[in-house]
């Protein structure tokens, strides 16, 4: 079994069940070898409070700690700089990148500027839809 780090806009695709979300539901079920970048929980947590509500932020916070909390130390930091540089990542994704090969595990991810890199399952998105439209016209299209 792998270790597996699921990337905030994959976490974002699962909470709101959409095809992408589906392709992560294993690794997330996987909680022995869930890896969570406190920096994922931020960003899942900010989203969820900008386009729905603090209930279902914290449900979804409440979610990704049921895996292994990385916290950011100095070691990891220091790793997430040189890795950024290395590979034009921004801060989050130097974070989120950095972690999975401290830990040695699969980064799961719809975003481009991983695509390529060592132990990375890029995912391509199926649509630029906003999320929750997408999620909605999905579970529409499921009833029919």
């Amino acid at each position: 079994m792998n270790n597996n780090i699921v990337d905030s806009s994959c976490w974002l695709e699962y909470l709101a069940g959409t095809k992408v979300g589906g392709q992560v539901a294993e690794a997330i079920a996987q909680t022995d070898a869930l890896f969570v970048p406190s920096i994922i929980i931020y960003e899942v947590f900010k989203k969820l409070l900008l386009e729905t509500d603090e209930d279902k932020a914290l449900f979804a916070a409440a979610h990704m700690k049921q895996g292994r909390v990385l916290p950011l130390d100095t070691e990891l930091a220091l790793l997430a700089a040189k890795l950024g540089r290395k590979y034009q990542l921004p801060l989050a994704g130097s974070i989120i990148y950095a972690s999975a090969q401290k830990y040695n595990c699969v980064l799961w991810t719809q975003d481009a500027h991983f695509k390529g890199l060592a132990q990375v399952r890029y995912i391509t998105a199926e649509t630029k839809l906003p999320l929750f439209k997408r999620a909605a016209r999905n579970s529409t299209s499921r009833r029919r």
